[in-house]
């Protein structure tokens, strides 16, 4: 398992298509797989990788709380599709790069702090879920997406915006340009999201990080449902 050499353009190649259905390396939730790859990369990924890119700005988001993430942080030959080596910064499959010749306890510290972490996380989803359930609020948002100029690649953008993905989000199944002038088309898009999940400030972060597509987007419309 790997993903090759993720400090060259192929091996993020890779990793964009690794991620083209996925939000995370490993499981449902941010974790030390996700922190163990982010690490391996020099910085963030060109924007016509848009799955790898929409991952990393989220993960990158974490950085402040990386070491309370769950999970135990491995050699990277233990992530990413079989029958791809990794082979960044040379060490490839010899998870002996890995030990401490130090003999520090930090790491170790720091993984017992993460499972108890992790285990706290899974009782309060567990004591959440053996609630009642409650009335959910959402609102549907419909976004201006606006373009640099009239020789931006309006499907690009549209693709890449797709591919955020957050809990309480879903993107509407249609979408139109609308023109602006100059030849030029914003995209209108809508989405419906759980309030107490989603905010408009993070979508538009999010959205705007695709810098190559993206000039601005506006809130076009809110509604409560």
């Amino acid at each position: 398992m790997g993903f090759g050499d993720l400090k060259s353009p192929t091996g993020l190649k890779v990793l964009n298509d690794f991620l083209a259905d996925k939000s995370y390396i490993e499981g449902y939730v941010p974790s030390q797989a996700d922190v163990a790859v982010f690490d391996a990369i020099s910085g963030a990924p060109s924007a016509d990788l848009c799955h790898a890119l929409r991952w990393y700005n989220h993960i990158k988001s974490f950085q402040k709380v990386k070491t309370s993430l769950p999970g135990l942080k491995k050699a990277l030959g233990h992530y990413g599709p079989a029958g791809v080596e990794d082979t960044t910064g040379g060490a490839a499959d010899d998870d002996d790069d890995d030990i401490d010749l130090f003999g520090s306890d930090e790491e170790e510290e720091e993984s017992e702090e993460a499972k108890r972490i992790a285990e706290e996380r899974v009782a309060a989803y567990n004591a959440k879920k053996s609630k009642k359930p409650t009335l959910i609020a959402k609102s549907s948002i419909l976004l201006d997406v606006k373009p640099w100029d009239d020789e931006t690649d309006m499907a690009k953008m549209e693709e890449c915006v797709r591919t955020i993905q957050m809990d309480g989000l879903v993107w509407a199944v249609a979408s139109k340009l609308v023109p602006v002038g100059y030849g030029i088309r914003k995209l209108q898009i809508g989405c419906v999201v759980e309030d107490d999940k989603v905010g408009t400030d993070q979508l538009e972060e999010a959205i705007t990080a695709f810098e190559d597509y993206v000039q601005s987007v506006d809130v076009a419309a809110f509604n409560k449902i």
